[in-house]
């Protein structure tokens, strides 16, 4: 994080010529010696490397090799320079400690323990009844989950079976409710009724909740005063963007591309599926406690809600990680088995009777490296310095990269990684064909990259836009998109009673209730 950071200020300074620099050395100048380090250092052109070093927020672990982003300084001070003991920052170092100890003070202690909670379990931060939805958008409310439209009703909440027809009072936030004056029925009952209602639940990974670092954060020839201000959103939906995701987006991109989703696409067949959408994804890793994950995230009561899609979609957590021997760390066909399967029999005490559950294959993630790591990274752009290559070498080597089976320059591993993918697809494939269970049927199908790639080279786009430019690793806005067509194509063909009927009382709707169809 601090070389990206500094990176981009010294980006900056070169991008707006010497005017910013000769200001920076002549600040210097006034500084007490013993904080002109930092300051001198950046001036004199010392690179992320050795600036992030210098404050100890870069360290290099015995036995361990030192991890850098760029070409060490040619200069025979260089190791002094990377070693902290040579620079003394009180006030900053403390001011780094205090923050990540900011949760001891007995004020904060309880928010913290909440929020901690809130992120460990994927639930609405603000969430007045306890229903597991919410009237606020961020911190795992309505950009995740159908919005809450009585937050303070626990029976009131998206994907209910309505209650007495909402005669009096909208039980299921889809925004039809009330009587028609011409014969006394009540909407929901002349508009919904009979009209294979159904919502959509995504079970994913990162890919699933839609990572996003926007580019322009690093791209110094892009960035203005609005380049930050989605800053404070990103943050509190930690980096993820689920509103625009292939799966639950609802809201139109502002991150590039376009909004197409399966949850869009299945209002458009049914608008009385308004805000039945719920997106259980996240960054890390699963697996491991999958049911108890599900008991505290999921909200669907089989008695009293409408069936659900479940679409269980992790495209590549079970061969990602970032460990040095990353082969020993993938899932096994074996715990995968037994993973998918525990998962399954949870969901069938959950999900109402008739819900459709869709298994999607890991992807081919050679994609990646085939078509990134000779291409300048954002940061490179400007002075052409930094290739995915370096990223993902740097990522690597400190331990956190994505994936270190798929991000390296070691083929062998990459085709190695991409062959356990197989297998644990192969696993889905088979437990889609022979297990069965109560309360919805099951379905398997492999994860669209291929048909995605080709759709949008015919649209005359190249392959690496369908990359995350910052991450280098998770679907674009445009990928996501296209996989959404893909996917309903498939679905609709092969298998509609999944989506359900088309409702004829769809313009109807829209037009009773326009003030009412908002998300």
């Amino acid at each position: 994080g601090c070389v990206l950071v500094v990176s981009v200020v010294e980006q900056l300074a070169q991008w707006h010529n010497s005017t910013v620099k000769a200001a920076m050395e002549r600040l210097c100048n006034y500084i007490p010696g013993e904080y002109q380090v930092m300051c001198t250092n950046i001036a004199r052109k010392m690179n992320a490397d050795v600036v992030c070093h210098s404050l100890k927020l870069c360290k290099q672990d015995p036995g361990q090799p030192l991890c850098h982003l760029y070409p060490p300084p040619k200069v025979h001070h260089f190791w002094e320079l990377m070693h902290p003991s040579s620079f003394i920052f009180p006030p900053l170092q403390k001011s780094f400690m205090g923050f990540s100890s900011m949760c001891a003070f007995p004020v904060l202690a309880n928010l913290c323990e909440k929020i901690k909670y809130v992120l460990r379990n994927k639930l609405p931060f603000e969430d007045f009844d306890g229903d597991k939805f919410s009237t606020f958008p961020t911190l795992r409310g309505y950009h995740w989950r159908g919005r809450d439209c009585d937050d303070k009703n626990t029976t009131v909440y998206p994907g209910r079976r309505s209650d007495n027809w909402d005669e009096k009072s909208d039980s299921n936030c889809n925004g039809i409710w009330g009587v028609d004056p011409k014969d006394g029925t009540p909407y929901e009952e002349k508009f919904c009724k009979g009209a294979d209602s159904r919502g959509v639940v995504l079970l994913g990974d990162s890919a699933g909740a839609h990572f996003h670092i926007p580019p322009e954060w690093m791209t110094v020839t892009q960035m203005s005063a609005k380049s930050f201000a989605n800053l404070p959103m990103a943050f509190s939906d930690e980096l993820d963007w689920p509103q625009f995701s292939e799966i639950t987006g609802f809201l139109n991109s502002t991150i590039g591309g376009w909004t197409d989703s399966l949850y869009l696409r299945l209002r458009k067949r049914n608008r009385c599926n308004h805000r039945d959408l719920q997106n259980i994804s996240q960054n890390v890793y699963f697996h491991i406690n999958i049911v108890a994950y599900l008991s505290s995230s999921l909200a669907r009561n089989q008695l009293l809600d409408n069936p659900a899609i479940v679409i269980y979609a992790t495209i590549g957590n079970d061969v990602c990680n970032g460990n040095r021997d990353t082969l020993a760390h993938m899932t096994t066909p074996k715990e995968m088995l037994s993973n998918v399967v525990q998962a399954l029999r949870y969901l069938d005490t959950r999900l109402p009777n008739g819900s459709h559950v869709i298994l999607t294959g890991l992807v081919d993630g050679r994609f990646l490296w085939d078509n990134l790591h000779d291409r300048y990274h954002p940061l490179g752009q400007l002075n052409r310095d930094v290739t995915y290559s370096q990223i993902y070498s740097f990522l690597d080597c400190l331990q956190v990269s994505p994936c270190s089976g798929w991000l390296t320059p070691n083929e062998t591993l990459r085709n190695l990684t991409s062959e356990r993918a197989l297998q644990l697809s192969n696993v889905l494939k088979e437990i889609a064909r022979s297990e069965k269970f109560a309360n919805f049927d099951m379905f398997y199908m492999d994860f669209p990259l291929r048909q995605t790639a080709e759709e949008w080279r015919k649209m005359g786009g190249e392959p690496w836009q369908l990359i995350e430019p910052v991450d280098g690793f998770h679907p674009s806005q445009i990928a996501a998109a296209l996989g959404t067509s893909i996917t309903w194509q498939k679905v609709l063909h092969e298998w509609p009673q999944v989506l359900g009927k088309e409702n004829p009382f769809n313009e109807q709707i829209e037009a009773i209730f326009k003030d009412q169809g908002g998300h």
